[in-house]
């Protein structure tokens, strides 16, 4: 994601807060990440409680969200789970705090990613698409996935779009909204016009799109996510990270020219000749706070090649460049090179 540093989340820091009737945020501390917290949604329910998305599995999580749940009076034994999609930060905890009774809602998508070779695609693309084979290995190593996801394995309810789900005084219809994961999935409740979004919609900083995996095009599935929430009905936002919002529709529109402008952004940065992705990435503006790419952290450069991969393989489906598997040192990697048009 865009790190949008500078700009402050309107903080509940201090305990939970109700953002509707029954529902609580618990901001879940992220430290050393950009996006500082998590937000965690508590829905209090007369026999059972849901949580909705957890936090890493690391102590300053766990603390937080023990916190806020003995502050609102929640007993885990009466708690469920919806996560809404599998990043660290949203399931990581969750495995820490959901008891034998308990249904831990995800899509099915990404709970079968998770069980099928994911660190082996992730090393494959990096090497593919000319991450420094020097930076490789370790920047996988301290991938928050490995070292802060829960511990599997976990027992989870499978959901599909359009799934009816009971909390509290609210029914959730799950809306799947892929891109940003290969599932992901946000919660609608028609009755109350409002939109718990996950990492799908976010009101000041730009939900950050990974391409590392054959046969996916998660700009395109993001672009077509985007307009399927465009024709739900919403006047309130609850997103998975910064403040709650109203206004859905103009943000989306925002976003979608976000991402439109990036890769055209891309696209320039290849006219100058064939390039991997990295090399392109490198050549691209970036709100990190770096005299070049060469010094950003290994994390966030690691971010910005599956964002900029992301795009490339969406401007590949639209014809306007092409992606070449060449050989160079006995190494394999991904050239691209624009679409001469006659």
């Amino acid at each position: 994601m865009d790190d949008g540093r500078g700009k402050k989340s309107g903080g509940s820091r201090g305990g939970p807060v109700e953002v509707m009737k029954g529902i609580y945020r618990i901001e879940i501390p992220l430290p050393g990440n950009p996006l500082k917290a998590v937000n965690s949604y508590v829905i209090r329910g007369r026999e059972r409680n849901l949580v909705i998305d957890t936090g890493m599995r690391r102590h300053e999580c766990l603390d937080a969200m023990r916190t806020g749940l003995e502050r609102l009076g929640i007993n885990l034994s009466d708690t469920d789970f919806f996560i809404t999609h599998f990043h660290a930060d949203h399931l990581g905890l969750v495995s820490e705090l959901a008891q034998e009774t308990a249904e831990i809602y995800l899509n099915a998508p990404d709970a079968t990613r998770m069980l099928g070779g994911f660190a082996e695609s992730l090393e494959r693309s990096g090497r593919l698409h000319g991450f420094p084979e020097h930076e490789l290995m370790k920047t996988l190593d301290h991938h928050p996935g490995r070292l802060y996801g829960p511990k599997l394995p976990l027992r989870f309810t499978h959901t599909d779009d359009g799934r009816m789900i009971r909390a509290g005084d609210y029914t959730f219809r799950c809306v799947e909204t892929p891109g940003h994961s290969f599932g992901h999935t946000c919660l609608y409740d028609a009755e109350h016009r409002m939109l718990i979004s996950g990492d799908h919609i976010l009101a000041d900083i730009t939900p950050n799109l990974q391409a590392w995996f054959d046969n996916w095009n998660p700009l395109q599935e993001y672009l077509k996510s985007l307009e399927y929430a465009a024709l739900l009905d919403v006047t309130l936002v609850l997103p998975g990270h910064r403040d709650v919002f109203h206004d859905m529709r103009g943000r989306i529109e925002e976003l979608k020219r976000h991402h439109e402008n990036r890769a055209e952004e891309a696209l320039h940065v290849l006219k100058t000749g064939p390039k991997t992705a990295y090399q392109v990435a490198s050549g691209m503006t970036w709100d990190i706070a770096c005299d070049s790419f060469d010094l950003f952290p290994l994390s966030q450069k690691w971010f910005a090649l599956g964002e900029t991969i992301a795009h490339l393989a969406h401007l590949e489906s639209l014809s306007k460049i092409a992606g070449e598997v060449t050989e160079e040192r006995g190494r394999q990697q991904v050239l691209w090179r624009p679409v001469s048009r006659t």
